[in-house]
């Protein structure tokens, strides 16, 4: 079967990076059990037992040469995967093969090798959401003084400013982070536990000296370059550890969402875009259009994301005492899923973040249409002091800002509250002196301080603390 007959998911081809992709790769897989094989064979040799430097070169020599055709055609025959690639490892590793895996189960590689995957993974997942970081950092320290329309439910409300809701995406985003170095500062390994986690091989092994057995998952970690492992387990360490992780990923993307959303309606808006190349096309039929195709896109695998962070809580809450089986084939698709989507996500966050379109002009027409409205008490409070009952004023103002309103929604005309306004004696106040009180940075309360304090307190000490992570480009793969 060629590869035009054949499935292949767009998570393998068309959304993350190639570092994410190769992460979860065969290769990577492999080459770690074979790591942990090492480990577990120059701890044992450190704790007593019987094997020698020649025997651990042997391994080393061959440890990212990989048999794969022997290990294949191995489980066509004993139908396990670890027991075939252990036996394909002893081929090349004749003088070692007896001494390969001893004293562990199959969760010793599978088990470990899927922590440091997981771990590997965070910190790539991590690198990039910092590079979202400081792209919006950016973003929101260009803006922090320009005002805009903030609304609520969608509608017209109290202005703000362009920097002011982008500290808004900023602050999901390190609300993840925190969360984030959380788990990675506590992903630990399984060790070798043994078939049902309480060790009784390697007791055996060590001829019941216990002192010795405490020791290897200790051995076994910093070998691996952690610094511990989980203190209890059954066969697996607990599948939780899956959920919490993926609870992780599902808090970045609804972040993500939340921001692609309001990049989505911005653009219908017309007041920021997301970066659109030259020849790219966004209707086959209207050749015209500008369609936020990257933010949509986040929704859409941020949805993913989101969905598939159910599978390992359904799986954590359904294990049986020290092991069952039924996590195996759901945690080889939701892990390696979630975080090859994500990794798309976040090289779409990077790319729009790097290249916002913004059109003041846009913004600032959209914002006096409506300032009158939101001006009406000023204009009241000054016609107070100019004497006037503030009590038939009030009255006097919904009434003109109600006729302005159905001019505006019905007959599609321009605001003329204004005019109405400087019309009516009541206020006596000349139209120059109300287009006066129409200066929008005296509405938009505190949110350039609000702005330059969050970025100060919060987001650039972060940034500095992370220099080397800088530098990254989202790539939008078609």
């Amino acid at each position: 079967m060629n590869n035009t007959q054949n499935y292949t998911s767009s998570l393998s081809e068309r959304y993350p990076s190639k570092e994410m992709k190769y992460l979860f790769s065969p290769e990577m897989k492999f080459r770690t059990w074979r790591k942990l094989w090492i480990a577990l064979a120059e701890s044992e040799k450190e704790l007593g037992l019987p094997i020698t430097d020649e025997q651990i070169a042997e391994l080393k020599a061959a440890a990212d040469d990989i048999n794969y055709d022997d290990a294949k055609e191995r489980e066509k025959i004993v139908r396990h995967d670890v027991m075939s690639h252990v036996y394909a490892y002893g081929l090349q590793c004749p003088n070692a093969k007896g001494i390969i895996h001893l004293g562990a189960t199959s969760c010793y590689v599978g088990d470990n090798t899927d922590l440091i995957i997981m771990t590997e993974a965070l910190k790539l997942v991590r690198k990039k959401l910092i590079n979202v970081i400081a792209n919006l950092a950016d973003f929101a320290e260009k803006y922090k003084a320009m005002p805009a329309l903030g609304f609520t439910h969608f509608q017209p409300a109290q202005p703000t400013t362009v920097g002011k809701r982008a500290t808004l995406w900023l602050h999901d985003l390190v609300l993840d982070l925190d969360d984030l170095d959380h788990v990675l500062d506590n992903m630990k390994l399984l060790g070798s536990k043994g078939t049902t986690g309480t060790q009784a091989s390697f007791l055996e092994l060590f001829d019941g000296d216990l002192e010795k057995v405490k020791k290897i998952d200790g051995l076994i970690a910093e070998k691996m370059g952690f610094d511990g492992c989980y203190p209890v387990s059954g066969q697996t360490y607990s599948r939780k550890i899956d959920s919490r992780v993926l609870n992780v990923l599902a808090g970045i993307a609804q972040s993500a969402h939340k921001f692609s959303n309001d990049i989505r309606l911005l653009q219908h808006l017309k007041e920021i875009e997301e970066p659109f190349e030259k020849n790219q096309i966004g209707s086959s039929a209207m050749a015209y259009k500008r369609n936020p195709m990257r933010s949509e896109r986040i929704a859409a695998l941020s949805n993913f994301v989101i969905a598939g962070s159910l599978n390992p809580a359904i799986t954590a809450s359904t294990q049986w005492f020290e092991r069952t089986l039924d996590d195996s084939a759901n945690k080889r698709l939701s892990v390696s899923e979630s975080f090859l989507a994500i990794d798309g996500v976040l090289e779409l966050y990077m790319n729009i973040t790097s290249g916002l379109v913004v059109y003041p002009k846009v913004i600032e027409a959209r914002l006096m249409s409506e300032l009158p409205f939101m001006a009406t008490e000023n204009i009241m409070m000054d016609a107070v002091k100019a004497g006037g009952d503030r009590q038939v004023l009030h009255e006097k103002i919904r009434q003109h800002s109600m006729a302005a309103g159905k001019r505006v929604k019905e007959e599609g005309a321009d605001n003329d509250l204004l005019d109405r306004i400087a019309a009516d004696p009541d206020f006596n106040m000349t139209k120059e002196q109300l287009l006066a009180l129409m200066k929008p940075e005296n509405f938009t309360g505190c949110a350039e301080s609000q702005t330059e304090d969050f970025l100060n307190t919060v987001v650039k000490p972060i940034i500095e603390a992370n220099r080397d992570a800088l530098g990254m480009h989202g790539e939008v793969t078609v």
